[in-house]
């Protein structure tokens, strides 16, 4: 690899700074608390400046935080679970790790996602939340791009049929909403 090709761990420390909001919200989507939600940016950010000669200059360094974030996640939920007894779960299993509080959220639409299977949720959230696009959101969740897409229209039906989203409807005789 052409040593332009590479950055410092000290540009990398520099530009990880206006990512932690959004490490932060991804780690929270992920844990759904807080507390773990700072030890994934926490775990993220010295995995990122240990492994800084893997990133290449000129790639988005948000993927690849993301896809960090990411790995750490799901290391952590199946150790749980090899701890537990549970032997090795694949990834398409890992529903609910983790959810021992109450949602954050108070709108509607967010408590309608939240309850999206998790490997559908992690998926909404990086396309249409963070922007990724569906190749990138493949290489963070390190599935194929087929996988993507199939999540996303899975989640987007299932969405289109939940109530709290439905818009408004004219009432029934005899309703007092």
């Amino acid at each position: 690899m052409p040593l332009e090709a590479k950055i410092s761990s000290e540009a990398i420390r520099q530009q990880i700074a206006q990512y932690l909001p959004r490490l932060w919200r991804y780690g929270l989507v992920l844990s759904h608390r807080r507390d773990v939600a700072d030890d994934l940016v926490q775990a993220t950010c010295v995995r990122a400046l240990e492994r800084s000669a893997q990133f290449i200059a000129g790639s988005r360094m948000d993927r690849w935080l993301f896809s960090i974030l990411h790995s750490i996640w799901l290391n952590e939920v199946r150790s749980q679970l090899i701890r537990r007894g549970q032997g090795f779960v694949d990834v398409d299993e890992l529903t609910g790790a983790g959810n021992s509080e109450d949602p954050i959220w108070s709108n509607d639409v967010m408590k309608c996602v939240n309850r999206l299977p998790e490997a559908q949720r992690d998926t909404v959230f990086l396309v249409y939340v963070e922007e990724l696009s569906y190749r990138e959101a493949a290489v963070v969740l390190n599935v194929p791009l087929g996988t993507v897409m199939s999540r996303l229209a899975t989640a987007r039906l299932t969405l289109a049929q939940e109530p709290a989203i439905q818009p408004d409807t004219p009432q029934m005789k005899g309703d007092k909403s």
